[in-house]
């Protein structure tokens, strides 16, 4: 019989003098990329570009069809925001009558005329608006920088 035969495992064995006997375990062979060394030239990934909707006169552009931008384009107007604040014991829901000041992705800022406070409201909180008068939906062409254009959430 070898001297392995008997060994289930033969990287257990222990040296055949005494002493402490130490496991190296098997390493796997290392993995080295390959590279070619030639130079070939690469081709240029075409951009693909998306076939655009047709512009309906007086219809916002789809990806700036945004409660900012329609806020932003109506700076100035009186309006009514009716928010509802949820697991709120003091009140569910609150109104704010002010005029439009600035408008971004996550909030609106008001000013109330009766009182002159600036009040900044969350837009997480928002149900709707409502105005007492004609508001601006078309974009001024030219001013684009103004509006907001984000990827689609």
């Amino acid at each position: 019989m070898s001297e392995n035969q008997g060994n289930i495992h033969p990287q257990y064995q222990q040296p055949s003098q005494g002493g402490p006997y130490y496991y190296y375990p098997s390493a796997p062979p290392a993995h080295y990329p390959m590279y070619n060394t030639r130079q070939f030239p690469q081709p240029q990934p075409q951009q693909q570009t998306q076939p655009q909707p047709p512009e309906i006169p007086g219809m916002l552009p789809l990806q700036q069809s945004y409660i900012e931008n329609i806020l932003r384009l109506n700076r100035g107007k009186l309006a009514t925001f009716y928010l509802t604040f949820e697991n709120n014991t003091q009140w569910n829901a609150k109104t704010f009558t002010g005029i439009i000041e600035a408008a971004g992705r996550d909030h609106i800022i008001l000013s109330e005329p009766d009182t002159g406070r600036r009040v900044l409201l969350l837009m997480i909180y928002l149900d709707y608006v409502i105005f007492n008068e004609e508001i601006e939906y078309d974009y001024p062409y030219g001013q684009q920088q103004q509006m907001a254009d984000f990827p689609p959430r």
